[in-house]
């Protein structure tokens, strides 16, 4: 694409407003020409305004730039939101109100009904419910969101057995690197040397995401994957990347070689072309040992699912080991996706056109 289309950060100076300022820079599609915080950071420049966490400079050219007000006035109409979620269900509406395309990362609206939950990958069809929400109606704005960080791995994994062979039931214990919980995060005294067994709305997020991402469009609404799922979620001592152990009944049987032929020839996004998207969104890892974090979270440039450990389940049918990055595929790079395919269906088109054509 010749010329890139301007793009703003809501919620710039935080952990996933970052991530999203690094995998952006240097973007084929989308320029970051406004940057909106808080009000104690609105007016500064954002290298004045944000403590820099990332592993790679902050790109100079943001570091000038000074954070604007987080109002819809003036922005551009493309809009990626890294807001807390009680932010999130304040502002994000106004934002789409506005004629804004927001692309969010909260938890704010994901389980809302006409508010698509997507991972490309996954369900691209849910767009389609952006044409039943009032802003998109009235000013050509919506709202779609990515999963929850520990929802979005497992589902990746999920996905192509659940279309070949069906899933009845999924068992699924997490351990959760300490980076999902921002900055500055878990208390060193609470997480090194120790497992937290407990992370606020956690289980309850991961369940109905992951059944509503596996659900099928029918109508105006999402009916959920008709399946009983039960998740633990766990904070552990870990930088990045979310490791699971995942357990699932299937509703017809498959062997081993069935199971890993669905998830090497998942790939339902060749062809598009999509600049963020991983070639091979599941990657299986043969070793016995793998995948771990600190060797695999960033496979696929971060952006993929890694599985292991495939293996009989003496309680369900099959148990494995699935792994993701959670501030890449977790948060930023999701979102970032999301709007590369939006991008490539027409759906970030000027806010008059999309106006008219409602």
């Amino acid at each position: 694409m010749q010329n890139k289309h301007s793009i703003g950060i809501l919620g710039a100076t935080g952990m996933v407003g970052q991530r999203f300022i690094q995998l952006l820079e240097n973007h084929p599609w989308f320029r970051i020409t406004w940057l909106a915080a808080s009000d104690r950071s609105s007016g500064k420049k954002y290298e004045d305004a944000a403590k820099w966490r990332l592993d790679t400079p902050c790109p100079e050219r943001i570091a000038k730039m000074t954070i604007s007000p987080a109002a819809p006035d003036g922005p551009p109409k493309i809009i990626f939101a890294a807001l807390d979620t009680d932010i999130a269900r304040e502002l994000e509406p106004k934002f789409a109100a506005a004629g804004c395309a927001v692309v969010s990362n909260s938890s704010a609206f994901r389980m809302h009904p006409n508010v698509p939950l997507v991972i490309p990958e996954v369900n691209p069809e849910h767009l389609h419910l952006i044409e039943d929400q009032s802003w998109r109606r009235e000013s050509g704005g919506y709202i779609v969101t990515n999963p929850n960080c520990s929802a979005i791995g497992l589902v990746m994994a999920l996905k192509p057995i659940e279309e070949r062979f069906g899933i009845e039931q999924i068992f699924v214990t997490t351990m959760q690197a300490v980076s999902g919980a921002g900055y500055p995060g878990v208390p060193s005294m609470d997480i090194l040397g120790n497992v937290v067994p407990f992370i606020k709305n956690e289980e309850e997020k991961m369940e109905a995401e992951t059944l509503k991402l596996l659900g099928r469009l029918d109508g105006e609404h999402i009916a959920p994957l008709a399946a009983r799922m039960s998740a633990h979620c766990n904070r552990v001592a870990v930088e990045d990347g979310h490791t699971e152990s995942v357990s699932i009944k299937l509703r017809k049987p498959a062997t081993r070689e069935e199971m890993l032929a669905a998830w090497a020839e998942f790939k339902p996004l060749a062809g598009q072309n999509l600049p963020t998207a991983p070639e091979q969104p599941v990657e299986w890892i043969a070793a016995e040992d793998r995948p771990q974090p600190r060797l695999d979270k960033n496979r696929g440039r971060g952006m993929a699912a890694s599985v292991g450990r495939l293996r009989p389940c003496g309680l369900l049918d099959w148990k494995f080991t699935v792994l993701s990055h959670n501030t890449i595929r977790g948060a930023a790079g999701a979102a970032i996706v999301n709007a590369e395919l939006l991008l490539s269906l027409g759906k970030l088109e000027p806010v008059a056109l999309a106006a008219e054509r409602a």
